[in-house]
């Protein structure tokens, strides 16, 4: 069984600054394909950024390139998400997620059904 845990999150003034971070423990034994996904109130969850370590294209959605960096963390299928220049409507629930199969890091988008564990979730508020 695979666990997946967020942390990070809060409330934040328009452009300021948050940091997710996110870790897949328990049976993740291999190297997985990680990322997030939001979904804001009245809308469609939405995939935000994924990663995979070594030459795998980093994904980011249009509205977030730019002002957001996925990276892994110290230590393996650990990841954050270093968010900048926040806007109102990057407020959201973000949700880790995580796969063990790479080709889910070569999609040309991000399909909520493509990842087999998800976190709780997290939660965003960007507002004045």
């Amino acid at each position: 069984q695979v666990h997946v845990v967020e942390s990070g999150g809060g409330s934040v003034q328009p452009g300021g600054s948050l940091r997710l971070s996110c870790a897949a423990s328990g049976d993740a034994t291999g190297t997985y394909c990680m990322g997030w996904f939001r979904q804001a109130p009245g809308k469609e969850r939405e995939g935000v950024a994924r990663f995979y370590p070594g030459a795998v294209p980093t994904y980011y959605t249009d509205s977030v390139k730019g002002r957001f960096y996925i990276s892994q963390d110290n230590a393996k299928n650990t990841v954050s998400l270093q968010m900048r220049s926040l806007k109102p409507e990057d407020t959201a629930m973000y949700y880790c997620v995580a796969d063990p199969r790479l080709r889910v890091c070569y999609s040309d988008d991000m399909n909520p059904t493509d990842f087999g564990h998800w976190g709780q979730g997290t939660q965003v508020t960007v507002s004045s």
